[in-house]
């Protein structure tokens, strides 16, 4: 008997999420942060036009609002007086990222992105007596990320797979205004080369209709100043709607799970857990070859080591362009 179209749909779309999972599952190695509730999760290249295998440069650059400022511990807010004595309490951290991606698709299987980013961050914290009142600033080029990607896995180009290196280019040796040395969870680089890998898939539901999922992670691949940036598994699903001319609503489920950071300059304790984010967004074709966008992300679960400070909501918006 024939399948039907709907059972078709069906099965294709259990076998992508099936493959995400087991990838996730077994470890496949963006970007792994010291403090696991810093960071974008959003899935750039479906935010922009979905996984292109159109061959020629592309760039992308994308500017993300995100202030830490929520004191956290497992799933729980926070007041002051809850962090107890000799657990440095912490009063804000606030990020502001500017990243530019540079792509060249080579062809319909192969292309390849540097992901240059640059951070300013400004911090403060009562330090481990509550009252020893400290600030910092940082304002730098981060650590880049070379990441190659294959399609070619049949004519349609619907599943691919990703993997690179994070480059240590980022400054980690900041310090405090009063002089102290920054930690090393809050500097623009974490001095340490990372590899990154990860698999994705994306399809249409209907003529009108697309969705995707992809699973990455990244893992350090030594120590540097007596510290190891934790690894960092990163889940995103999403969908979208094509029906409307020049103007692509889409909602994304990002998710990432972060190990606490080692070694003896860590803050091993209070650094790692899980953070899921729902992040509804637009992009907008201005030209043929030119498009912009724009994202929030809302926290719907948050489950930090230790405590730690996290934001309410992310803001990133974009521009893309094609050449």
């Amino acid at each position: 008997m024939p399948e039907s179209a709907a059972m078709h749909s069906f099965k294709s779309i259990a076998a992508a999420w099936l493959s995400v999972a087991i990838l996730t599952v077994i470890g496949l190695v963006p970007h792994a942060s010291a403090c696991c509730s810093c960071g974008c999760l959003l899935s750039p290249e479906w935010a922009i036009q979905g996984f292109s295998s159109e061959p020629g440069f592309k760039t992308n650059l994308v500017y993300t609002y995100l202030d830490q400022h929520q004191l956290r511990s497992g799933t729980r807010k926070l007041s002051a007086s809850e962090v107890p004595d000799g657990q440095e309490l912490e009063a804000y951290t606030r990020n502001h990222y500017l990243t530019l991606d540079l792509a060249y698709v080579i062809n319909p299987d192969w292309s390849a992105v540097l992901q240059v980013p640059f951070i300013v961050r400004d911090h403060a914290t009562y330090g481990e007596d509550h009252a020893s009142y400290d600030s910092s600033s940082t304002s730098s080029i981060g650590d880049m990320n070379l990441v190659a990607s294959y399609q070619g896995f049949g004519a349609s180009h619907k599943l691919g797979v990703k993997f690179g290196l994070s480059l240590p280019t980022g400054a980690f040796t900041d310090t405090f205004r009063s002089g102290a040395p920054l930690d090393r969870g809050l500097q623009a680089g974490v001095g340490t080369t990372g590899v990154i890998a990860g698999v994705y898939y994306h399809d249409l539901l209907t003529k009108d209709w697309g969705y995707f999922g992809e699973a990455t992670t990244q893992a350090a691949l030594n120590y540097r100043s007596d510290y190891q940036p934790g690894s960092a598994e990163k889940l995103s699903i999403g969908l979208r709607f094509t029906g409307i001319e020049r103007i692509t609503p889409q909602l994304q489920v990002n998710a990432k799970i972060s190990a606490r950071d080692l070694g003896g300059q860590s803050d091993h304790f209070n650094s790692g857990g899980t953070l899921v984010y729902l992040s509804p967004g637009v992009t907008v074709d201005l030209t043929k070859t030119l498009s912009s966008y724009a994202f929030v992300q809302l926290p719907l679960y948050q489950n930090v080591n230790g405590y730690q400070l996290a934001p309410t909501w992310i803001l990133s918006v974009g521009i893309h362009s094609a050449f």
